[in-house]
């Protein structure tokens, strides 16, 4: 589970940051939302998945509250998953 957990945790860092890249930049400075769209579905459907993972694997890691809470902060904060996978998950 903690290695399926690390996938996800490092495809959804890497969603985030194309998606905050690439999508808005399209977006943005073309005028062509279709990437957002595009990349932000597969974002969400990792962001949830991270976000439940987290939790069913909370006990068995022992993780306290506090690094709990970084862990789940960590998900909504450019490049946060990869500092997850290199402070809690190795």
């Amino acid at each position: 589970m903690k290695t399926f957990f690390r996938v996800v945790a490092f495809l959804e860092g890497v969603s985030y940051i194309l998606l905050m890249s690439v999508g808005l930049y399209f977006k943005y400075q073309l005028g062509n939302p279709s990437y957002v769209k595009l990349l932000g579905m597969p974002h969400g459907l990792l962001f949830i998945s991270y976000i439940i993972l987290a939790f069913l694997i909370k006990n068995g890691e022992q993780w306290k509250n506090k690094d709990f809470g970084i862990i789940i902060l960590a998900s909504i904060l450019p490049f946060g998953t990869f500092y997850v996978d290199f402070k809690y998950l190795k």
